[in-house]
């Protein structure tokens, strides 16, 4: 989704039109789906509420359950670091204490504000609008503040929508560590924030992902090119999206190829463009993904599906940062970020001479390792599970019901081998069919495990033990029979292209 300025939004507001709030809802839902920083994120968030509201200054707070204080997370605050209220304090500690929205259109005789932020800033309020963030259990984990409107005091309407903005604002919260780092620390501020935590939508605090959560921070803000391994499901366009958007590139195109989604016949015409006349039906220039991700990304997914001859063009870019439409004669320059996904092993197709050896070489700058779920263990498991328990309640419009002790055992117990995205369909499909309070054991589409493996994990014997390919190609075939057979639908959940799921189908 496009980014959308303020100066549009404000306009949507001011226009008397039914959508303006759906549409500013949009833009700052938005926001949720950039693998930024969460402060980063949250800076973004509070500005743009503050711009489309008409107000002076917004406030994010976050309750510290350690002291039960508020904690001002992200602000328009030049004058100190942080604002810290004590339990009831102020409007906004009024409003965790009741889980009231309040709205003062002056504060010379509201008994309820609390005048020693002011004193410390020199800044002087005049009227506040002040509503409790919920996280999806219903629990208050902070305060979406704003201060004075620009034109008067705060409107009804702006209560109404103030809140939908600040439930906004809970699933950018809850979809990171730092809410689970709120929810259990003691004093949160006095323990480091788990890497993940500072990537928006990268959720886990396992070994294995925090160190590729750090490695991204690291190569990020660099033009390197990075090869990202794991397999089918990790969430490797999720890390280069994060790639792109903690990078200068950031304003510029991050532009998707699926090297496996198209014939060899067309993916250097998809790549490079053509000159009018290249072939027979050529009649106009096209545009290549080369020319469409100028000054920003371009992230070639399968890498490891090239043809052999576009592997060699590929390679000039990289040498030589410039390529050659097909039927051209001119060389283009381009500046271009190349971040690359594969699943194959690279270092066997080079073996074999599938995969150019000089390509390899030079395209793998920095590699970044993504680990199954299987390995990143009961914790991620769990808190991936609640995760998506609340972003797919909120798309359907419900509350989250939580998990049964017996599920999360069995989700904890099978192996996954989709991966993540197996566990968010599992998750949203749970949602659906359940009949009870909670989500229960029978209500996750997984298969049964032996009885005795249950509740120790993936067998271990070499007798019982699945190889990676059987369990492949069962879920494979599970996917076909959710879908009917229907190839197209079952690639879509599998979260792979229809002729990859063929080719799998075919092997």
């Amino acid at each position: 989704m496009r980014a959308v300025s303020g100066d549009t939004i404000a306009a949507w507001m001011s226009s008397e039109s039914s959508d303006a709030t759906s549409a500013l809802l949009l833009a700052v839902g938005g926001l949720l789906h950039q693998e930024i920083a969460i402060d980063r994120l949250l800076d973004r968030l509070v500005d743009r509420i503050r711009i489309a509201m008409d107000a002076d200054r917004g406030t994010i707070y976050l309750v510290d359950p350690g002291t039960s204080e508020l904690v001002s997370i992200a602000a328009h605050l030049p004058e100190i670091e942080e604002i810290r209220l004590k339990p009831g304090q102020g409007i906004a500690g009024h409003v965790v204490q009741t889980g009231e929205a309040v709205n003062v259109p002056t504060v010379t005789t509201e008994a309820r504000f609390f005048p020693g932020v002011d004193a410390r800033t020199g800044y002087r309020t005049e009227s506040v609008l002040s509503v409790p963030m919920r996280d999806h259990y219903g629990n208050i984990i902070g305060v979406l503040q704003l201060l004075n409107k620009r034109s008067g005091a705060f409107p009804r309407d702006d209560e109404r929508t103030l809140r939908r903005f600040a439930d906004e604002v809970a699933v950018a919260i809850e979809a990171t560590s730092l809410y689970r780092d709120l929810s259990e620390a003691p004093h949160p501020p006095a323990r480091p924030m788990p890497i993940s935590g500072q990537l928006n939508r990268i959720v886990g605090e396992s070994d294995a992902l925090q160190q590729a959560c750090r490695l991204t921070q690291k190569v990020a803000p660099t033009d390197a090119t990075v090869v990202i391994r794991g397999e089918s499901g990790t969430g490797k366009e999720l890390f280069a999206r994060a790639l792109h958007v903690n990078s200068a590139r950031a304003a510029k195109p991050l532009v998707k190829v699926d090297c496996a989604a198209l014939p060899p016949s067309l993916i250097e015409n998809e790549l490079f463009g053509h000159e009018r006349g290249a072939y027979t039906g050529a009649d106009d220039l096209a545009l290549g993904k080369f020319d469409r991700a100028q000054g920003g990304t371009l992230f070639l997914d399968e890498l490891g599906e090239l043809p052999l001859a576009v592997q060699g063009k590929l390679l000039g870019v990289l040498q030589d940062r410039e390529f050659y439409r097909v039927g051209g004669h001119t060389p283009i320059k381009t500046d271009v970020r190349i971040i690359a996904a594969t699943n194959r092993d690279l270092e066997e197709m080079t073996a074999d001479g599938r995969f150019r050896s000089d390509l390899y070489y030079r395209i793998k700058v920095v590699e970044l390792h993504l680990p199954p779920l299987r390995e990143r263990g009961r914790t991620d498991i769990e808190r991936l599970a609640h995760h998506f328990e609340a972003v797919a309640a909120r798309r359907l419009g419900r509350s989250a019901p939580g998990f049964s002790r017996e599920a999360l055992v069995r989700l904890a117990d099978y192996s996954w081998p989709g991966n993540v995205r197996e566990l968010e369909n599992c998750i949203e499909s749970a949602l659906i069919v359940m009949d009870g309070e909670r989500i229960e054991a029978d209500d996750l589409p997984l298969p049964v495990l032996p009885a005795a493996n249950k509740g120790t994990g993936p067998a271990t014997s070499p007798d019982s033990f699945p190889t990676l390919d059987e369990i492949e190609r069962t879920h494979i075939q599970r996917a076909l029979e959710r879908a009917h057979e229907n190839q197209s639908e079952a690639a879509r959940l599998l979260g792979i292209s229809r002729n990859t799921l063929a080719r799998k189908i075919k092997s």
